[in-house]
């Protein structure tokens, strides 16, 4: 019995995750976890945190021995992205065909949908500074010649400070 659980090596909850809906996930829209998971490098960043694959939808063959015909991959985007997407169809299905390794999408088709994007928290408003932290920056930055360089650091600094705790 030692023998037996001393030969299991630990497996990742994602890989478990991924074993057990992926199936179900592929049965019920036809898309796999690997590409929902991918979707930041197939779509780029600007695109990823506004849309999302939904689904694969592909057509019905009468025969087995009918052509292939390439699906049509279902996004959710919501506002102005669509309009990017839109644009940028041509590039996501090379992409999303190179993912799959075959030419499986021949278009998209885009859903307008509120996208819950779960990771993304507000920042906090950075706390006031104290007039001594002002002037700390200010004597800090001030001998610097190039007025834009001096307001850009004058901004990084209060950012950083405000970030701290105060007497820190």
């Amino acid at each position: 019995m030692a023998g037996k659980s001393a030969n299991r090596n630990p497996v990742a909850i994602s890989d478990l995750a991924t074993a057990i809906l992926d199936p179900v996930l592929r049965k019920r829209a036809g898309i796999s976890i690997g590409l929902v998971q991918s979707w930041d490098e197939i779509a780029g960043p600007r695109l990823a945190s506004r849309s999302r694959p939904e689904k694969i939808q592909w057509p019905r063959r009468a025969h087995e021995d009918d052509p292939f015909e390439p699906a049509t991959l279902v996004i959710a985007c919501e506002g102005a992205a669509a309009l990017y997407l839109q644009h940028e169809t041509g590039e996501i299905i090379g992409r999303v065909n190179a993912f799959l390794g075959f030419a499986a999408i021949g278009r998209i088709k885009i859903v307008q949908k509120p996208v819950s994007s779960g990771g993304h928290k507000a920042r906090p408003e950075p706390r006031p500074l104290s007039p001594a932290e002002k002037s700390k920056i200010t004597g800090t930055v001030g001998k610097i010649e190039d007025d834009g360089l001096r307001a850009s650091l004058e901004r990084l600094g209060a950012t950083i400070l405000a970030s701290r705790k105060p007497g820190t």
